[in-house]
């Protein structure tokens, strides 16, 4: 069942009239959920957590387990990336909402691996959580082989038939991306045969454009973004990815991004500019980690990276696509999730 909602862009008024409307729906379906599919599991899982209250009533008219899934910590994500007060009214209906999330759920997944002690000071007993990482569809990934855009093919053929070494990145264009710092390590490149290929679309993509263009910088190009299906072509045509992070306390918890997935898949080295509470890349050995929000640090694993061999740059990306295949697989992922529930179900007879 889809439910409709308003729709709306950014974070303002809109999105807040969004969420409720969902989740006064959602109230409204409960009993035809329940009719209609007769659920074992309900899994509340969405980015902010006021849909655990329906979703408790409908776990608990259907006798149901009821698991809370947790994607970003909220109200903290927009208390440390948004600066918003704690005591905002929004702000204290999102820690009553969690409060409530970890106080009655029977069980508590993850996707941030360093949770644990947020969630016990809000109500989390230990024994409910469990920690599933982010992960990929591999047949899905594997299985888009759309060619892309003319646009994009004629300008990385250009760049190849120069010798140049490209840096890309595929995602979107906002603050937390701290694709800025990018900017700034293009600086730094300019005497070396480098070109930056920036893919996507948001919100601060024409202040990174103007950044450019006002620093004078010839070594970055901006594209517009491609297909889904075009992602794996895409990246094959780069001979470096590149993801930041803001440094932000936030990051403590964990990280999981789905451009990472698709970055590793594509057996690419990373450049990864992060400090969190976790890091695929260096797990893995897939690329190189650097400090977030430090330019030369970029531009310093750009020449490290150029001066490697083609075998080299290949096993270090070949890391990445091992580790994803092996932890990150959605198949994988589920065995893990059913087996959680199974081991709960089991505990409670």
């Amino acid at each position: 069942m889809w439910i409709k909602t308003p729709s709306y862009h950014g974070n303002g008024v809109k999105r807040v009239f969004n969420m409720l409307t969902f989740v006064s729906r959602l109230s409204c379906y409960k009993a035809k959920l329940i009719q209609e599919g007769n659920p074992d599991v309900v899994i509340a899982a969405s980015t902010y957590p006021l849909d655990i209250y329906p979703s408790h009533q409908i776990a608990k008219s259907a006798k149901a387990l009821l698991i809370f899934e947790v994607h970003d910590l909220w109200p903290l994500s927009p208390i440390e990336l948004g600066d918003m007060s704690p005591w905002h009214p929004f702000i204290l209906l999102m820690q009553r909402a969690e409060n409530f999330a970890y106080s009655t759920s029977d069980l508590v997944v993850s996707m941030l691996p360093k949770t644990i002690e947020h969630m016990q000071k809000h109500g989390l007993e230990t024994y409910k959580f469990n920690y599933i990482p982010n992960g990929i569809n591999i047949a899905e990934w594997e299985g888009n082989n759309s060619a892309m855009p003319q646009q994009h093919t004629e300008i990385l053929m250009e760049l190849r038939r120069k010798g140049h070494f490209i840096v890309g990145y595929a995602g979107s264009h906002g603050v937390s991306n701290a694709l800025h710092i990018l900017i700034e390590a293009a600086s730094f490149l300019q005497t070396k045969a480098v070109t930056l290929v920036l893919v996507g679309q948001g919100p601060e993509k024409e202040s990174l454009q103007q950044k450019a263009f006002h620093a004078g910088l010839k070594n970055i190009i901006f594209l517009p973004p491609v297909p889904k299906s075009s992602i794996p072509a895409l990246l094959a045509s780069m001979d470096a990815v590149f993801i930041g992070w803001q440094k932000k306390p936030i990051y403590r918890f964990g990280v999981s991004p789905n451009k990472l997935m698709d970055y590793m898949m594509a057996a690419k080295p990373v450049i990864h500019a992060v400090d969190a509470g976790n890091d695929m890349v260096a797990e893995s050995g897939c690329g190189i980690s650097i400090p977030p929000e430090h330019p030369e640090a970029i531009a310093k694993a750009v020449i490290q990276l150029m001066n490697m061999t083609p075998e080299e740059r290949e096993i270090m990306g070949l890391k990445g696509k091992e580790h994803v295949l092996t932890y990150h697989d959605y198949t994988v992922l589920a065995r893990q999730f059913l087996d959680v529930m199974e081991a709960r179900d089991g505990a409670s007879t």
